[in-house]
Protein backbone atom coordinates (compact mmCIF):
# COMPACT_ATOMS: atom_id res chain seq x y z
CA UNK A 1 0.00 0.00 0.00
CA UNK A 2 2.80 2.41 0.93
CA UNK A 3 5.17 1.51 -1.90
CA UNK A 4 6.70 4.67 -3.42
CA UNK A 5 7.90 2.85 -6.55
CA UNK A 6 4.47 1.53 -7.53
CA UNK A 7 2.79 4.80 -6.54
CA UNK A 8 5.15 6.82 -8.75
CA UNK A 9 4.27 4.46 -11.59
CA UNK A 10 0.56 5.03 -10.97
CA UNK A 11 1.14 8.80 -10.97
CA UNK A 12 2.91 8.68 -14.33
CA UNK A 13 0.15 6.45 -15.73
CA UNK A 14 -2.54 9.08 -15.13
CA UNK A 15 -3.76 10.02 -18.60
CA UNK A 16 -6.89 12.05 -17.96
CA UNK A 17 -7.10 15.71 -18.98
CA UNK A 18 -8.83 17.69 -16.23
CA UNK A 19 -9.35 21.45 -16.23
CA UNK A 20 -10.29 23.37 -13.10
CA UNK A 21 -12.02 26.65 -13.99
CA UNK A 22 -12.37 29.31 -11.30
CA UNK A 23 -13.91 32.75 -11.82
CA UNK A 24 -11.78 35.50 -10.23
CA UNK A 25 -13.51 37.12 -7.18
CA UNK A 26 -16.74 36.31 -9.01
CA UNK A 27 -19.47 38.21 -7.15
CA UNK A 28 -17.27 41.28 -6.70
CA UNK A 29 -16.18 41.14 -10.36
CA UNK A 30 -19.79 41.12 -11.53
CA UNK A 31 -20.45 44.20 -9.38
CA UNK A 32 -17.38 46.00 -10.76
CA UNK A 33 -18.37 45.09 -14.31
CA UNK A 34 -21.86 46.51 -13.84
CA UNK A 35 -20.67 49.54 -11.83
CA UNK A 36 -17.45 50.89 -13.42
CA UNK A 37 -16.99 53.48 -10.63
CA UNK A 38 -16.27 50.60 -8.23
CA UNK A 39 -13.43 49.04 -10.23
CA UNK A 40 -10.54 50.77 -8.46
CA UNK A 41 -11.73 50.74 -4.85
CA UNK A 42 -11.73 48.04 -2.15
CA UNK A 43 -15.06 46.27 -2.68
CA UNK A 44 -16.84 43.36 -1.02
CA UNK A 45 -20.19 41.64 -1.42
CA UNK A 46 -21.81 40.77 1.86
CA UNK A 47 -24.22 41.49 4.66
CA UNK A 48 -24.84 44.62 6.69
CA UNK A 49 -22.03 45.10 9.26
CA UNK A 50 -24.62 46.46 11.70
CA UNK A 51 -26.58 43.22 11.53
CA UNK A 52 -23.76 40.70 11.94
CA UNK A 53 -23.40 40.25 8.20
CA UNK A 54 -20.52 38.30 6.67
CA UNK A 55 -18.73 38.70 3.36
CA UNK A 56 -19.41 36.41 0.41
CA UNK A 57 -16.35 37.59 -1.49
CA UNK A 58 -14.17 40.64 -2.08
CA UNK A 59 -12.02 42.03 -4.87
CA UNK A 60 -8.23 41.82 -4.95
CA UNK A 61 -7.76 45.39 -3.72
CA UNK A 62 -9.66 44.49 -0.54
CA UNK A 63 -7.59 41.33 -0.08
CA UNK A 64 -4.46 43.44 0.30
CA UNK A 65 -5.92 44.57 3.65
CA UNK A 66 -6.33 41.00 4.85
CA UNK A 67 -10.02 40.86 3.99
CA UNK A 68 -11.39 37.49 2.88
CA UNK A 69 -14.64 35.66 2.27
CA UNK A 70 -16.69 34.51 5.30
CA UNK A 71 -15.20 37.33 7.39
CA UNK A 72 -17.67 39.35 9.50
CA UNK A 73 -18.45 42.59 7.70
CA UNK A 74 -17.79 44.67 10.82
CA UNK A 75 -14.30 43.19 11.17
CA UNK A 76 -13.58 43.82 7.49
CA UNK A 77 -14.45 47.49 7.95
CA UNK A 78 -12.04 47.73 10.85
CA UNK A 79 -9.29 46.39 8.61
CA UNK A 80 -10.22 48.76 5.77
CA UNK A 81 -12.53 51.66 6.77
CA UNK A 82 -12.92 52.72 3.12
CA UNK A 83 -14.18 49.27 2.10
CA UNK A 84 -17.44 49.41 0.14
CA UNK A 85 -19.77 46.54 1.05
CA UNK A 86 -22.67 45.97 -1.33
CA UNK A 87 -25.52 43.44 -1.04
CA UNK A 88 -25.45 40.43 -3.31
CA UNK A 89 -27.47 40.15 -6.53
CA UNK A 90 -27.89 36.42 -6.98
CA UNK A 91 -29.84 36.74 -10.22
CA UNK A 92 -26.90 38.55 -11.87
CA UNK A 93 -24.42 35.95 -10.61
CA UNK A 94 -26.57 33.04 -11.81
CA UNK A 95 -26.92 34.64 -15.23
CA UNK A 96 -23.13 34.92 -15.61
CA UNK A 97 -22.65 31.41 -14.21
CA UNK A 98 -25.07 29.96 -16.76
CA UNK A 99 -23.09 31.57 -19.58
CA UNK A 100 -19.88 30.03 -18.23
CA UNK A 101 -21.57 26.62 -17.95
CA UNK A 102 -22.75 26.84 -21.57
CA UNK A 103 -19.16 27.56 -22.66
CA UNK A 104 -17.82 24.53 -20.77
CA UNK A 105 -20.55 22.33 -22.29
CA UNK A 106 -19.12 22.98 -25.77
CA UNK A 107 -16.06 20.93 -24.87
CA UNK A 108 -17.36 18.08 -22.68
CA UNK A 109 -20.41 16.60 -21.02
CA UNK A 110 -18.29 15.68 -17.99
CA UNK A 111 -18.63 18.85 -15.90
CA UNK A 112 -18.66 18.94 -12.10
CA UNK A 113 -19.79 22.31 -10.74
CA UNK A 114 -18.45 23.09 -7.28
CA UNK A 115 -20.33 26.39 -6.97
CA UNK A 116 -21.58 29.18 -9.23
CA UNK A 117 -18.02 30.28 -9.94
CA UNK A 118 -16.00 27.05 -10.00
CA UNK A 119 -16.07 23.75 -11.87
CA UNK A 120 -14.07 20.78 -13.07
CA UNK A 121 -14.29 19.69 -16.70
CA UNK A 122 -12.87 16.44 -18.07
CA UNK A 123 -11.71 17.01 -21.66
CA UNK A 124 -9.93 13.67 -22.06
CA UNK A 125 -12.01 12.80 -25.12
CA UNK A 126 -12.26 16.30 -26.59
CA UNK A 127 -10.60 16.56 -30.01
CA UNK A 128 -10.52 20.37 -30.24
CA UNK A 129 -7.02 21.86 -30.55
CA UNK A 130 -5.70 18.37 -31.29
CA UNK A 131 -6.75 17.30 -27.81
CA UNK A 132 -4.52 19.82 -26.00
CA UNK A 133 -6.10 20.51 -22.61
CA UNK A 134 -3.85 23.57 -22.18
CA UNK A 135 -5.15 25.14 -25.41
CA UNK A 136 -8.74 24.18 -24.57
CA UNK A 137 -8.40 25.89 -21.17
CA UNK A 138 -7.02 29.02 -22.84
CA UNK A 139 -9.93 29.07 -25.29
CA UNK A 140 -12.47 28.59 -22.47
CA UNK A 141 -10.98 31.55 -20.61
CA UNK A 142 -11.02 33.64 -23.81
CA UNK A 143 -14.69 32.88 -24.45
CA UNK A 144 -15.60 33.62 -20.83
CA UNK A 145 -13.92 37.04 -21.10
CA UNK A 146 -15.68 37.81 -24.38
CA UNK A 147 -19.17 36.69 -23.34
CA UNK A 148 -19.25 37.80 -19.70
CA UNK A 149 -16.59 40.55 -19.55
CA UNK A 150 -15.19 38.68 -16.54
CA UNK A 151 -11.87 36.91 -16.00
CA UNK A 152 -11.29 33.28 -15.07
CA UNK A 153 -8.27 31.30 -13.97
CA UNK A 154 -7.63 27.68 -14.91
CA UNK A 155 -5.52 24.73 -13.84
CA UNK A 156 -4.76 21.79 -16.14
CA UNK A 157 -3.54 18.41 -14.89
CA UNK A 158 -4.07 14.63 -15.08
CA UNK A 159 -6.41 14.60 -12.05
CA UNK A 160 -8.80 16.80 -10.06
CA UNK A 161 -6.50 17.37 -7.09
CA UNK A 162 -3.62 18.62 -9.23
CA UNK A 163 -5.90 20.65 -11.52
CA UNK A 164 -7.22 22.59 -8.52
CA UNK A 165 -3.69 23.10 -7.22
CA UNK A 166 -2.58 24.34 -10.64
CA UNK A 167 -5.54 26.72 -10.79
CA UNK A 168 -4.21 28.59 -7.76
CA UNK A 169 -0.78 29.14 -9.30
CA UNK A 170 -1.40 32.07 -11.67
CA UNK A 171 -4.48 33.77 -10.21
CA UNK A 172 -6.02 36.07 -11.15
CA UNK A 173 -6.68 35.78 -14.88
CA UNK A 174 -4.06 33.13 -15.62
CA UNK A 175 -3.57 29.41 -16.00
CA UNK A 176 -1.01 26.74 -15.18
CA UNK A 177 -0.46 23.23 -16.48
CA UNK A 178 1.03 20.26 -14.65
CA UNK A 179 1.89 17.44 -17.05
CA UNK A 180 2.47 13.86 -15.80
CA UNK A 181 6.27 14.17 -16.05
CA UNK A 182 6.18 17.41 -14.00
CA UNK A 183 4.20 16.01 -11.07
CA UNK A 184 7.16 14.79 -9.01
CA UNK A 185 9.06 18.10 -9.25
CA UNK A 186 5.86 20.01 -8.46
CA UNK A 187 4.79 17.93 -5.46
CA UNK A 188 8.05 17.19 -3.62
CA UNK A 189 8.76 20.77 -2.40
CA UNK A 190 5.09 21.64 -1.90
CA UNK A 191 4.26 22.77 1.67
CA UNK A 192 1.88 20.38 3.43
CA UNK A 193 -0.50 23.22 4.24
CA UNK A 194 -1.38 23.30 0.53
CA UNK A 195 -2.93 19.83 0.75
CA UNK A 196 -6.69 19.49 1.34
CA UNK A 197 -7.45 18.52 4.91
CA UNK A 198 -4.43 20.27 6.42
CA UNK A 199 -5.27 23.61 7.99
CA UNK A 200 -3.06 26.11 9.75
CA UNK A 201 -3.20 24.39 13.16
CA UNK A 202 -2.49 20.95 11.74
CA UNK A 203 0.40 22.37 9.69
CA UNK A 204 1.88 23.94 12.84
CA UNK A 205 1.59 20.65 14.70
CA UNK A 206 3.27 18.76 11.83
CA UNK A 207 6.04 21.35 11.61
CA UNK A 208 6.84 20.75 15.27
CA UNK A 209 7.29 17.09 14.34
CA UNK A 210 9.64 18.03 11.51
CA UNK A 211 7.08 17.58 8.70
CA UNK A 212 6.68 20.64 6.48
CA UNK A 213 6.84 19.45 2.87
CA UNK A 214 5.39 16.68 0.74
CA UNK A 215 8.72 14.95 0.18
CA UNK A 216 8.90 14.34 3.93
CA UNK A 217 5.57 12.50 3.81
CA UNK A 218 6.83 10.52 0.81
CA UNK A 219 9.79 9.33 2.88
CA UNK A 220 7.70 8.26 5.90
CA UNK A 221 7.11 4.60 6.69
CA UNK A 222 3.72 2.98 7.18
CA UNK A 223 3.96 2.82 10.98
CA UNK A 224 4.82 6.53 11.33
CA UNK A 225 2.06 7.68 9.01
CA UNK A 226 -0.64 5.58 10.64
CA UNK A 227 0.45 6.63 14.12
CA UNK A 228 0.22 10.31 13.20
CA UNK A 229 -2.72 10.33 10.76
CA UNK A 230 -4.77 7.22 11.45
CA UNK A 231 -7.18 6.22 8.68
CA UNK A 232 -6.24 9.30 6.64
CA UNK A 233 -2.62 8.10 6.27
CA UNK A 234 -3.14 6.33 2.94
CA UNK A 235 -4.94 9.26 1.32
CA UNK A 236 -2.31 11.72 2.56
CA UNK A 237 0.46 9.49 1.20
CA UNK A 238 -1.18 9.39 -2.24
CA UNK A 239 -1.73 13.15 -2.31
CA UNK A 240 1.89 13.82 -1.38
CA UNK A 241 2.88 12.08 -4.62
CA UNK A 242 0.14 13.82 -6.63
CA UNK A 243 -2.09 10.79 -7.14
CA UNK A 244 -5.88 11.15 -7.23
CA UNK A 245 -8.29 8.75 -8.96
CA UNK A 246 -11.54 10.55 -8.12
CA UNK A 247 -13.85 11.09 -11.09
CA UNK A 248 -15.42 14.28 -12.39
CA UNK A 249 -19.00 13.93 -11.16
CA UNK A 250 -21.35 15.42 -13.71
CA UNK A 251 -24.37 14.52 -11.55
CA UNK A 252 -23.97 15.89 -8.04
CA UNK A 253 -26.24 15.03 -5.14
CA UNK A 254 -26.29 17.15 -2.02
CA UNK A 255 -25.88 15.45 1.34
CA UNK A 256 -27.94 17.83 3.44
CA UNK A 257 -30.33 20.74 3.22
CA UNK A 258 -30.98 23.33 5.88
CA UNK A 259 -31.70 26.92 6.85
CA UNK A 260 -30.40 29.10 9.65
CA UNK A 261 -30.86 32.50 11.25
CA UNK A 262 -28.09 34.67 12.70
CA UNK A 263 -29.53 37.16 15.17
CA UNK A 264 -28.72 40.87 15.18
CA UNK A 265 -28.40 40.57 18.96
CA UNK A 266 -27.80 37.46 21.03
CA UNK A 267 -31.10 35.90 22.08
CA UNK A 268 -32.09 34.22 25.30
CA UNK A 269 -32.95 30.54 25.17
CA UNK A 270 -36.62 31.43 25.65
CA UNK A 271 -36.76 33.88 22.73
CA UNK A 272 -35.06 31.51 20.27
CA UNK A 273 -38.09 29.30 19.76
CA UNK A 274 -40.01 32.24 18.26
CA UNK A 275 -37.85 31.95 15.13
CA UNK A 276 -38.35 28.23 14.64
CA UNK A 277 -41.65 28.20 12.73
CA UNK A 278 -40.44 30.55 9.99
CA UNK A 279 -37.25 28.51 9.58
CA UNK A 280 -39.25 25.29 9.41
CA UNK A 281 -41.52 26.61 6.66
CA UNK A 282 -38.53 27.80 4.63
CA UNK A 283 -36.73 24.47 5.05
CA UNK A 284 -39.73 22.38 3.92
CA UNK A 285 -40.23 24.69 0.95
CA UNK A 286 -36.59 24.21 -0.15
CA UNK A 287 -36.78 20.45 0.42
CA UNK A 288 -39.89 20.10 -1.73
CA UNK A 289 -38.27 22.13 -4.51
CA UNK A 290 -35.13 19.98 -4.39
CA UNK A 291 -37.13 16.73 -4.40
CA UNK A 292 -38.94 17.86 -7.54
CA UNK A 293 -35.56 17.78 -9.30
CA UNK A 294 -34.10 14.82 -7.39
CA UNK A 295 -37.05 12.46 -7.07
CA UNK A 296 -34.92 9.77 -5.39
CA UNK A 297 -33.94 12.08 -2.50
CA UNK A 298 -35.40 11.33 0.92
CA UNK A 299 -34.79 12.77 4.36
CA UNK A 300 -32.92 10.22 6.47
CA UNK A 301 -32.09 12.38 9.51
CA UNK A 302 -33.27 15.64 11.00
CA UNK A 303 -30.95 18.06 12.77
CA UNK A 304 -31.05 21.26 14.78
CA UNK A 305 -28.01 23.39 15.54
CA UNK A 306 -27.32 26.42 17.70
CA UNK A 307 -24.31 28.67 17.98
CA UNK A 308 -23.72 30.31 21.34
CA UNK A 309 -22.36 33.80 21.98
CA UNK A 310 -18.79 32.41 22.08
CA UNK A 311 -19.18 30.95 18.54
CA UNK A 312 -19.32 27.35 19.79
CA UNK A 313 -21.69 25.18 17.75
CA UNK A 314 -23.93 22.46 19.20
CA UNK A 315 -25.93 20.01 17.06
CA UNK A 316 -28.69 17.48 17.75
CA UNK A 317 -29.43 14.85 15.07
CA UNK A 318 -32.15 12.24 14.97
CA UNK A 319 -32.72 9.32 12.56
CA UNK A 320 -36.03 9.42 10.70
CA UNK A 321 -37.37 5.88 10.75
CA UNK A 322 -39.98 6.45 8.05
CA UNK A 323 -37.78 8.77 5.98
CA UNK A 324 -40.53 11.39 5.94
CA UNK A 325 -40.25 15.13 6.50
CA UNK A 326 -40.00 15.81 10.24
CA UNK A 327 -42.77 17.93 11.72
CA UNK A 328 -42.45 21.33 13.33
CA UNK A 329 -43.10 19.70 16.70
CA UNK A 330 -40.16 17.32 16.12
CA UNK A 331 -37.82 20.27 15.62
CA UNK A 332 -39.27 22.13 18.59
CA UNK A 333 -38.50 19.20 20.91
CA UNK A 334 -34.95 18.95 19.53
CA UNK A 335 -34.33 22.68 19.87
CA UNK A 336 -35.67 22.77 23.42
CA UNK A 337 -33.36 19.89 24.32
CA UNK A 338 -30.33 21.74 22.93
CA UNK A 339 -31.27 24.97 24.67
CA UNK A 340 -31.82 23.22 28.01
CA UNK A 341 -28.25 21.89 27.83
CA UNK A 342 -26.79 25.26 26.84
CA UNK A 343 -28.26 27.88 29.15
CA UNK A 344 -26.58 30.93 27.64
CA UNK A 345 -27.20 33.59 25.01
CA UNK A 346 -27.63 32.29 21.46
CA UNK A 347 -26.14 33.78 18.33
CA UNK A 348 -27.63 31.46 15.67
CA UNK A 349 -30.13 28.66 15.25
CA UNK A 350 -30.60 26.38 12.26
CA UNK A 351 -32.42 23.25 11.23
CA UNK A 352 -32.47 20.84 8.33
CA UNK A 353 -32.30 17.28 7.08
CA UNK A 354 -29.61 14.83 5.99
CA UNK A 355 -30.44 13.29 2.62
CA UNK A 356 -30.18 9.80 1.21
CA UNK A 357 -31.02 8.52 -2.26
CA UNK A 358 -32.96 5.51 -3.49
CA UNK A 359 -30.78 3.64 -5.97
CA UNK A 360 -33.77 2.30 -7.87
CA UNK A 361 -36.30 -0.50 -7.60
CA UNK A 362 -35.29 -3.56 -5.63
CA UNK A 363 -36.48 -7.11 -6.09
CA UNK A 364 -39.02 -8.17 -3.50
CA UNK A 365 -38.92 -11.57 -1.87
CA UNK A 366 -42.52 -12.79 -1.51
CA UNK A 367 -43.32 -15.62 0.91
CA UNK A 368 -46.39 -17.71 0.13
CA UNK A 369 -48.75 -18.50 2.94
CA UNK A 370 -49.38 -22.14 3.67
Amino acid sequence: MFDPVSLRAKVLAQKRKIIHVDMDSFFASVEMRDNPAWRNIPLAVGGDPGRRGVLSTCNYLARKYGIRSAMPSAHALRLCPELLIVPGRMSAYKEASNIVRSILAQYSDDIEPLSLDEAYIDVTHCTDFNGSATLIAAQIRKEIAEKTLLSASAGVAPNKFLAKMAGEWNKPNGQFTISPNQIESFMSPLPLIKLPGIGAKTAESLARQGLKYCYQIQECDLFTLRRRFGNWAHRLYELSFGFDDSSVLSHWQRKSLGVEETFEKDQSTIDCTAYLEELYLEMTKRLQKYQQRETSATASKSFVKIKTFDFKQHTFERVLESKSVPTYEDYLVMLQDLLSRNQTSIRLIGLGVRLSYNEGPTQLSMAMEA
